[in-house]
């Protein structure tokens, strides 16, 4: 079971998750639509959520080239 957590003051997504078995980040957009991003250890989790981090730019210089699809949530 994903535990979303709400993203708030980012206009690209409104909520994301971590499973450290899978490694594995999950996005939900604004419209509703949720993806996944593989091959992501704890250290990525944690540049991706670091405080003043624009998700936005992290997801498309660092997220977008790993095994990534969307999320049948």
């Amino acid at each position: 079971m994903i535990e979303w957590t709400p993203v708030a003051g980012s206009k690209r997504i409104v909520a994301e998750a971590y499973d450290p078995e899978t490694e594995r980040i999950y996005v939900r957009f604004p419209s509703g639509i949720e993806w996944w991003y593989a091959a992501c250890p704890g250290n990525v989790w944690y540049e991706f959520t670091a405080p003043g981090q624009s998700r936005g730019k992290y997801i498309h210089e660092v997220l977008n080239h790993k095994p990534n699809g969307r999320h049948a949530g």
